[in-house]
């Protein structure tokens, strides 16, 4: 049996220490929060006996739960994220337990409400454990509710030396909100045939196809001067940056026009001010080659704003940030295959998902190792009315001891 109360203890102490991702900043981790959460992991983890412990310097924690069948069988890696979206408030958050959730609107302390008619499957989490915040903040279950299954997972094999599994990587990342997971994961030290991103919403779900992603910056550059004195001379880029953003698609390619297999482009910044001007967008779709299109969209439009503008100049600047989960999971298919197998054996329903964003599981697989990301109890993410059900999160950690038995039949 899982420890239920102390899964729940370490998720709430795990969500009080504010990680944001700042994409503005060059330092890696870009927040001095992740390197606390960090350290309290790595402490955590030395306390309850897991071996090869280290909190490097990039911020990543590290740690291994030896094989309990000897040598000569498959490395399964488990992985979650430390830091936080920084599209909502997310230091100082003060987390509410709610005991055998009633089925109706959850008013928070802020006067914000969780109306179960706008949260899909909400009314299946009557009599549940739910855990929100005060409506002020994120509450960070994405994906602290990952971090704290791993982490009990790991507390619960060291006490169970007798629960067969191979030997078992564990892996917490900085600033994948950003963009920026994988970027310091050395996979040589993984060392791993298989990993597994806890970082998925409710339950019972393995995301197996992810969208394929890109970003761009715009950049409009003009002349700043003092405006008693512009006439003529002054070039604002802020007229430039909001002409552009408005001549956009708005009743197509945007999130909040497109669902399932639609792609999108979506403005989510705009910093800058007289002299210049800087927009910031993602690119999303399921097939990579739409991306193209996407930035051709996205350049035309620009530099159509810019031309209106006399003077005004504009550049952009394109980055590949993933791919398509799907692309390297047929490399291996016993990553999802077993992973069904075990809600299977465990008699639990399941559903092999598409994910309308993405994991560092998209971009390791695409380096070559196989990640499906799974479920973690996380719900309304990236927002002020997110919430975790503790009965999910306690499902997903039992999912995680059966999967690796499976793994564990299995001779690398």
């Amino acid at each position: 049996m899982i420890l239920e109360s102390r899964l729940l203890a370490r998720f709430l102490r795990y969500v009080r220490i504010g990680t944001a991702a700042d994409p503005t900043a060059t330092a890696y981790p870009s927040s001095p929060g992740q390197w606390d959460l960090g350290k309290v992991l790595a402490q955590e983890l030395m306390a309850m006996g897991a071996e090869d412990v280290q909190h490097d310097r990039y911020g990543l924690v590290w740690g291994t739960i030896p094989s309990t069948l000897g040598p000569g069988l498959p490395t399964v890696a488990l992985i979650a994220h430390l830091d936080t979206s920084p599209e909502a408030p997310g230091s100082d958050v003060n987390p509410q337990v709610i005991e055998a959730y009633d089925g109706g609107v959850i008013v928070l302390e802020s006067g914000a409400v969780i109306d179960p008619a706008q949260t899909p499957g909400m009314r299946e989490l009557i009599g549940k454990t739910l855990v929100t915040t005060d409506g002020k903040t994120l509450l960070g279950a994405d994906d602290k509710a990952g971090v704290a299954i791993i982490m009990e997972l790991a507390h619960h094999l060291i006490e169970r030396p007798f629960l067969p599994h191979g030997p078992v990587q564990l892996l917490f990342t900085c600033d994948e909100e950003i963009g920026r997971g994988t970027d310091k994961i050395d996979l040589v030290q993984l060392a791993a045939t298989v990993a597994y991103t806890l970082d998925g919403g409710g339950a019972g779900m393995i995301d197996v196809e992810t969208f394929s992603a890109d970003a761009i910056r715009v950049r409009f550059i003009g002349h700043n001067i003092h405006p008693a004195i512009a006439q003529g001379r002054m070039i604002n880029s802020l007229r430039g940056a909001a002409a552009f953003v408005d001549a956009l698609p708005k009743a197509e390619l945007t999130p909040e026009t497109t669902g399932n297999r639609q792609g999108f482009i979506h403005v989510h910044d705009i910093r800058g001010g007289v002299g210049q001007c800087d927009v910031d967008l993602i690119l999303r779709s399921f097939d990579a080659s739409e991306l193209d299109r996407f930035t051709e969209i996205v350049t035309s439009t620009a530099e159509a704003a810019a031309r209106a503008i006399p003077g005004l100049r504009v550049e952009f600047v394109r980055r590949r940030q993933y791919r398509n989960l799907a692309e390297g999971l047929s490399r291996l298919p016993e990553s999802y295959e077993l992973a069904e197998l075990a809600f299977a054996n465990l008699k639990r329903p399941y559903t092999k998902a598409i994910v309308r964003g993405g994991t560092d599981g998209s971009q390791l697989t695409e380096k070559g190792l196989p990640t499906p990301n799974l479920s973690s109890g996380q719900h309304n993410i990236h927002s002020v009315l997110e919430f975790a059900c503790l009965d999910e999160m306690t499902q997903a950690t039992e999912h995680l001891v059966e999967l690796l038995r499976l793994w564990s039949e299995r001779r690398s």
